[in-house]
């Protein structure tokens, strides 16, 4: 396995339909962290935990087929491409994510970079340090 992906959690820990929040950023920073989803059919799929509409945290939503429903304006957000579906614009980040042997994984690369302008110019000369935790 490539030192680039870190163990998230085993994919029966995040619920058929539901999602994991993977924290990032240093604790003052108060980043977005990560949303790990899984479908009904066990596919798994990783976006920055946060709205394009008003930035409402998307694990707190529900998996409607290949789509999270956004908790508070109930906007659909594709799990593979993080765009709103039509009529709504906007979208958040995408994650890669590496599933083997029942366990999930996030690209280490990713985690670590800034989501957004916003994150960049917050970190600055510190970097964003994620604060990734293993479900196990």
């Amino acid at each position: 396995m490539l030192e680039q992906w870190k163990l998230i959690c085993k994919v029966k820990d995040i619920p058929p339909g539901g999602a994991r929040h993977v924290p990032r950023g240093l604790a003052w920073q108060e980043l977005p962290g990560v949303a790990v989803f899984r479908t009904l059919d066990d596919r798994i799929h990783a976006l920055l935990d946060s709205c394009p509409n008003t930035g409402e945290p998307l694990s707190e939503g529900v998996v409607v087929g290949e789509h999270v429903r956004c908790p508070r304006h109930e906007w659909h957000i594709e799990l593979e491409t993080g765009c709103a579906v039509a009529p709504e614009k906007g979208c958040t980040r995408r994650y890669n994510v590496k599933v083997e042997d029942g366990k999930v994984y996030l690209d280490l690369l990713e985690l670590n970079a800034p989501a957004s302008r916003a994150e960049a110019a917050l970190a600055g000369t510190y970097g964003v340090a994620p604060m990734v935790r293993a479900y196990l």
